[in-house]
């Protein structure tokens, strides 16, 4: 995860806007847009106000990766479980239906800080298989450090207009790929985390 994707995260785990944000540093909210988007970087004095406002190392913000959950995170440390699966980027949907298991490469999750959420095509089998079945394993793998971490759990359909604004902000190619003039293909599933190993 890059320096900007942290900044953008964890000030909407905070629930503050980008104007409320760059009232609070003094700078403009051009400034605080460019650095979440990794175009600028903070100076020194905003890095350590962001660390004090955001609750974490200035260490964690300038290193990329996962450092700042080196344990194995529990059901309950879902920004543990998103960070490593951006670190990877991508994961592995795996569902069951019928008792034949089926596994797939998927790139696209989104947290809001308390849950996971996946995103999938309505005319793909995945979906029918998901109606019939919410039972699924995600797992991915970070080559650089060897480990997996594998995600036990159901899924449900997610309605909120706020998680399909942040999502479409975070990847918006799915406007392109799966909206058009006939209809919106797109459906967000909200993860019901039951347990997460790592290894």
């Amino acid at each position: 995860m890059t320096t900007g994707e942290k900044l953008a995260l964890l000030r909407k785990k905070k629930g503050i806007t980008q104007e409320a944000l760059s009232d609070i540093l003094n700078v403009s909210r051009q400034s605080v847009s460019r650095w979440e988007m990794d175009i600028a970087f903070p100076e020194t004095d905003k890095l350590i106000r962001l660390s004090k406002l955001y609750e974490c190392s200035i260490d964690y913000l300038l290193n990329e990766g996962n450092q700042k959950s080196e344990g194995n995170p529990t059901c309950t440390d879902v920004g543990a479980c998103y960070q490593f699966i951006r670190d990877c980027g991508y994961f592995f949907l795996a569902t069951s239906v019928d008792g034949s298991p089926r596994l797939r490469p998927f790139g696209m999750i989104y947290s809001d800080g308390s849950n996971l959420f996946i995103v999938t095509d309505k005319r793909k089998k995945v979906y029918e298989e998901l109606t019939k079945n919410p039972q699924v394993e995600i797992a991915s793998y970070q080559a650089g450090t060897r480990r997996w971490i594998r995600i036990d759990g159901r899924v449900e359909a997610e309605t909120s207009s706020a998680v399909w604004e942040e999502i479409m902000a975070l990847y918006p190619v799915l406007r392109q790929k799966y909206l058009d003039e006939t209809g919106i293909y797109i459906v967000i599933y909200r993860l019901l985390i039951s347990d997460v190993n790592i290894m």
